[in-house]
């Protein structure tokens, strides 16, 4: 297996990987969309992009996995003024449980880190416990709950 920046020609299978991350996430937010093809990321922009790094796991020429480091800004309060953001973590269902992961997120730490970022935040649904236990495998922690409620039922 080998981790590598995403090429253009990778375009096709990332945005699957998208569909398939937001259909596996839909059941976990009310507040999504249904019905509808929706997206969360420009994956086209973001290959292009010079502050995001869009990676690949590959295993036989087959790309099995994705995820992107993302260096963003943070308000003026804050002891560092960029941080990391990590997102679009998928792996194909028949390669899951094989660390590919994991080396996705040290592949991307890496990058960070040459970018002099030194620190890495990310999002992940409450309702997804193998997720959160692949992040904590990796070295994160919970650091900030967020919270929502309705207020007018919108159903």
């Amino acid at each position: 297996m080998i981790i590598r920046p995403a090429k253009i020609e990778d375009l096709l299978t990332l945005l699957d990987f998208e569909q398939k991350l937001i259909e596996a996430e839909r059941p976990m937010d009310s507040t999504l969309k249904s019905g509808e093809k929706i997206s969360y990321y420009d994956l086209g922009e973001y290959i292009k992009s010079d502050h995001t790094e869009v990676v690949v796991a590959e295993v036989d020429g087959e790309v099995v996995g994705s995820g992107y480091g993302q260096i963003r800004d943070r308000k003026e309060f804050f002891k560092q003024p960029k941080m990391g953001y990590i997102g679009f973590m998928y792996v194909k269902e028949a390669f899951r449980g094989q660390g590919i992961s994991q080396q996705i997120i040290q592949y991307v730490s890496d990058w960070f880190a040459a970018k002099d970022i030194h620190e890495i935040q990310l999002d992940v649904y409450d309702q997804n416990p193998r997720a959160i236990r692949a992040y904590e495998k990796a070295g994160f922690e919970k650091y900030l709950v967020r919270m929502r409620m309705n207020v007018k039922d919108e159903s």
